[in-house]
């Protein structure tokens, strides 16, 4: 078959990251490759996509394998957030039962410094409950979701960042929520802890550079924070950039065309 009539490599890219936009940027270059850009849908800000979109969940284990095998998926790549363990591990065992290649884009982790004040948790509950008893204003980073988590400290005032607007729980009067979407610069974040008083930070270890502004501003102004542990994942070949995962594409690809798929 020649370079005419050879049908380009599927790629299914899961996403929801910046390293998942710049990876579909990049791919929307690349001459014989079709991507689809997968998202949950958890927010109403997705950033423009070169790539067709789609968005919703697979359906668990079985959900995913099928749409692999209906749509002739070549290779899948993992850029989800480090936090969203579910649909990696789903994508683990799907692709493991459709036999399609997987790469997983796994940003390294934010490394504790000598200045930094971290109490680190397993889950966001636990951090929430490690929250003294006495007031105090307190930052969450700890997105949408774990909002309603914050009621089990209704004494604290909570500055909430979140991308979506949302307006708080009847049970946290005192509640501000700001819309943004990083990257955040180190000077504005110092600035707003300063604004609201901020006492404590509560943050996942989502590791790198658009969101490492408020672990920054907390170690200037020698705050605490309450930071997350990553969940487990199960084994599985990563790389750490979307650079890296350009290559194995591209490898993918070259080998694809050598075979004359």
């Amino acid at each position: 078959m020649d370079a005419t009539t050879q049908q380009p490599l599927k790629l299914l890219l899961l996403g929801g990251t910046s390293e998942a936009t710049r990876l579909a940027k990049d791919i929307a270059q690349m001459p014989g490759v079709a991507a689809v850009l997968s998202l949950a849908g958890r927010t109403s800000k997705a950033a423009p996509s070169p790539v067709p979109v789609r968005v919703g969940g697979f359906g668990g284990v079985e959900g995913l394998a099928h749409y692999l095998v209906q749509n002739g998926v070549d290779i899948v790549v993992d850029a989800t957030h480090p936090f969203a363990a579910q649909i990696s591990n789903n994508a683990i065992a799907a692709c493991a039962k459709a036999n399609v290649p997987l790469l997983a884009i796994e940003r390294p982790p934010w490394q504790r410094t000598a200045r930094d004040i971290w109490i680190e948790h397993a889950i966001a509950e636990d951090a929430i409950a490690a929250l003294p008893d006495a007031p105090s204003t307190v930052f969450s980073a700890l997105g949408r979701s774990a909002i309603p988590l914050l009621c089990a400290k209704p004494q604290h005032r909570y500055v909430i960042r979140v991308v979506d607007p949302s307006a708080p729980p009847a049970e946290l009067p005192e509640a501000v929520v700001i819309s943004a979407r990083g990257p955040f610069r180190t000077e504005d974040d110092i600035a707003l802890f300063r604004e609201y008083r901020i006492a404590r930070v509560l943050a996942k270890n989502a590791g790198g550079d658009a969101a490492y502004s408020k672990i920054e501003a907390a170690r200037a102004l020698q705050l605490p924070v309450h930071i997350v542990k990553r969940p487990d994942i199960a084994k599985r070949h990563t790389v750490t950039t979307s650079d890296e995962a350009l290559s194995w594409t591209a490898h993918h690809h070259a080998s694809r065309t050598k075979r004359g798929v």
